[in-house]
């Protein structure tokens, strides 16, 4: 088992990441993308769960193409995968492209001039250099328009001076099954692919996969279904936890009917009840908005495989939950309660928050002691 510089011991809150529950949501996606190849979304610090961890585990399962957003993040993870072929979503940052170069990275050009570039520079290195071509097709953030493209595959001198690798577009609305943009984008997507014959195309993210073959085209590149988000949103989430958080209790206290807890005492207890204290809170990436009262019910952690709500104020480095109806041999100073985890679903916790999962996991912070586990080999790669 892995661990970071934090010892349990002296941290607030512990979290622990299942590298091997990872491996297995990577090889269950890769069974369902069919023919097509799986990379694997690690960027924003592999949402949050600490990119050299993760991305060893999933080179491990057999992963070999992955995605990042930002230049400096490809070069991290470079430094941590030699071999693997590693596109970076946001496209070429101006002037840089000599560090894309220097570190093997492959941009996902997402514009004309971004085009012009990186091909103007591969004449002056020598090569052309491999890049991706991001085609907007509905989403309308990212990407070359339609009308772009074909300017592109028009330009023979421009496209004698680019190694494409790729041809992506991203799904809109590739959560929601019904939604007509996804059929939409699905067919402008085939469209252009018959433009550039031979050139592997890329278009399904996590839940893209679950679409079906007209989505998984050659190479699939989920990131929340790997780390345990629910692709199927409204089905039994196929895929394993990943995380699991535990606030450890700082303190367990009485409180007399009628008293509050917690800031601006928005809490009131509605009989003599026990409140136990946990050293988790906003600044550790524990939502606010998981202060009671919430329009679904109260939020809650599990203590003791008993589900206990959240009551009052989430705060910076604490959080309450009321305790009453577990015998009081059970809760004590050192208990761990989990906040999320197999039990209590990245995706319950985000509805609870009036987020998402992608939120919830990307913003958590650095005081936990982290535990990886489950792999067999995190050595060098």
């Amino acid at each position: 088992m892995m661990t970071n510089a934090i010892p349990t011991g002296l941290a607030g809150a512990v979290l622990s990441i299942d590298l091997g529950a990872l491996q297995a949501n990577y090889r269950a996606l890769s069974k369902k993308a069919g023919k097509a190849a799986c990379g694997a979304a690690v960027k924003g610090n592999a949402y949050g769960l600490g990119v050299e961890p993760i991305s060893k585990a999933l080179w491990e399962a057999g992963c070999r193409h992955f995605f990042v957003a930002r230049p400096v993040e490809g070069e991290d993870l470079r430094r941590l995968l030699p071999a693997a072929t590693i596109y970076v979503l946001d496209g070429l940052f101006p002037g840089q492209a000599e560090y894309y170069a220097l570190h093997g990275l492959c941009p996902a050009l997402i514009s004309l001039d971004e085009v012009r570039e990186w091909a103007a520079f591969g004449r002056r290195y020598g090569r052309a250099l491999p890049c991706a071509i991001h085609v907007d097709t509905g989403i309308n953030r990212l990407g070359l328009t339609l009308a772009d493209f074909d300017t592109l595959l028009a330009d023979d001198f421009l496209r004698a001076g680019l190694d494409i690798t790729l041809l992506m577009s991203h799904l809109a609305c590739a959560d929601d099954p019904k939604h007509p943009l996804n059929t939409v984008q699905s067919k402008r997507f085939a469209a252009l692919r018959k433009k550039l014959p031979g050139v592997p195309a890329s278009l399904a993210n996590s839940s893209g996969i679950f679409l079906g073959k007209d989505f998984t085209n050659d190479l699939c590149r989920p990131g929340i279904a790997l780390y345990g988000g629910n692709p199927t949103p409204g089905k039994k989430n196929p895929m394993k936890a990943v995380a699991t958080l535990e606030g450890t209790v700082l303190q367990v206290r009485d409180v007399k009917k009628g008293e509050t807890v917690g800031y601006s005492a928005t809490w009131k207890a509605p009989r003599d009840s026990r409140i136990a204290i946990l050293g988790a809170g906003y600044k550790d990436g524990v939502p606010r908005h998981l202060s009671s009262k919430q329009k679904d019910g109260p939020a809650q952690v599990l203590v003791a495989g008993k589900r206990c709500p959240i009551v009052g104020r989430v705060s910076m480095d604490m959080m309450a939950i009321d305790v009453t109806a577990l015998p009081a041999a059970k809760v004590a100073r050192g208990t761990r309660a989990e906040i999320l985890g197999p039990r209590l679903s990245i995706d319950e916790v985000a509805g609870w928050a009036g987020t998402i999962s992608y939120e919830l996991l990307t913003r958590l912070g650095s005081r936990y002691a982290r535990l990886y586990s489950g792999t067999a080999n995190l050595g060098n790669t």
